[in-house]
């Protein structure tokens, strides 16, 4: 591919300095247009549309400075070199302030000195260009960025909304059952999911499930899991008789490990689901991989309730034990996804484990109170997404 030729516009009153240079220059490789006065300037650059400029300082009618001053004006970034035999340090100054890419002395005995300022000049303008190509890149790209940003973030604050109006409202029963949540996600989405209800006006049936990963992707298996569940309470007759209660939530878990296998949604949960008969306290519950286990605090007595079982959504074919617990007159029962972990001050899990019970205990186990002694905020800017979930019975 032939090199494209760079185009120079040489100005000096001297026509015999002028051709001779101009000539030269030509033989180096440039095409060289000739002006004899400054006053042709404007015109020249019009037509010729060079890639540089090359002027005399002093020159009847208007000067060199006159000549880079006009350029600067009508092409900043069109390079400009000086050539002077009369020229003074002030000169020389007053031209590299307003601009000039190079000053050469007169004569120029060897015109290789010029050959060599003007390469220098149009590498310093091809740098300066694509310098200026690269940040218009970038702030183009940047300027794409943010406008997805902006797009990502009202589609999380949507998703938001959405996941939000799918959490339960704080519990009242008749049978002096409080049951409460708060959620603190790590991102503008919470992978961590709680639900409750009260069936039949007699079953307590409620669940916290910790969604692996973070965002949206797991703020979406929250919402499949509602649908899921809500699907089986209504259609099924989940937790709605004694039958349901001995086996409900080993079913329950057992259907949601089918179907998120099946429908290859790449995470997996865990669980803590549980069952209270509400006129005979007495509650069944199943354990998926669930860490920290539920803390029950009584008027005499704080403590982790026992169990363990496989997460959810990563074997086939797998069965929960269920565990039953004949719960006191009054008591609450806490349950935290494993977030709670992560701002407790411990170093080991067991450790941590201990510096939750404790702070449990000494809470009047409200809700508020249990987050006010833990320091839980909701800004987003937790390692882990954090669930708790409190049911209180009192006389």
């Amino acid at each position: 591919m032939t090199e494209i030729r760079k185009k120079l516009l040489i100005i000096d009153d001297d026509a015999l300095v002028r051709r001779s240079i101009a000539v030269y220059l030509m033989d180096s490789g440039f095409d060289v247009y000739e002006a004899g006065e400054a006053s042709q300037l404007s015109n020249a650059i019009s037509e010729y549309a060079p890639d540089l400029v090359i002027t005399d300082l002093r020159m009847p009618g208007a000067d060199g400075l006159y000549v880079l001053k006009q350029v600067k004006q009508a092409a900043p970034d069109l390079p400009v070199i000086i050539i002077s035999g009369a020229g003074s340090v002030a000169d020389v100054v007053q031209a590299l302030r307003l601009g000039a890419s190079d000053y050469l002395v007169k004569p120029v005995l060897d015109i290789e000195v010029l050959v060599h300022a003007i390469n220098k000049a149009l590498e310093r303008q091809g740098l300066l260009m694509e310098n200026q190509r690269y940040r218009e890149q970038l702030e183009a790209a940047n300027q794409e960025l943010r406008e997805s940003l902006r797009v990502l973030e009202r589609d999380q604050l949507a998703g938001k909304q959405v996941q939000k109006r799918l959490m339960p409202n704080r519990l009242v029963t008749q049978d002096h059952y409080e049951v409460a949540h708060y959620i603190a996600p790590s991102l503008f989405l919470s992978g961590d999911f709680i639900d409750y209800a009260h069936i039949k006006k007699r079953y307590l049936a409620f669940y916290l499930a910790d969604v692996s990963g973070h965002g949206s992707s797991s703020a979406f298996v929250t919402i499949w899991l509602k649908h899921l569940v809500s699907r089986m309470v209504r259609e099924e007759g989940l937790f709605g008789d004694e039958d349901s209660i001995a086996t409900g939530t080993n079913h329950l878990l057992q259907t949601v490990n089918r179907e998120i296998k099946e429908t290859r949604l790449n995470h997996h949960l865990t669980f803590f689901v549980g069952v209270i008969d509400t006129h005979t306290q007495m509650m069944n519950y199943s354990v998926a991989g669930h860490l920290p286990m539920p803390i029950l605090k009584t008027p005499t007595a704080c403590y982790y309730l026992e169990g363990s079982g496989k997460p959810v959504g990563i074997f086939k074919d797998v069965t929960w034990a269920t565990y039953s617990l004949q719960l006191p007159e009054e008591f609450t029962l806490s349950c935290f996804s494993d977030g709670v972990l992560e701002i407790l001050p411990s170093d080991t899990i067991q450790e941590k484990e201990v510096h939750l019970l404790e702070k449990v205990a000494q809470s009047s186990g409200s809700l508020e109170s249990i987050c006010n002694n833990l320091h839980v905020k909701d800004d987003g800017e937790t390692p882990d997404d954090i669930a708790i979930l409190t049911i209180n019975r009192g006389k």
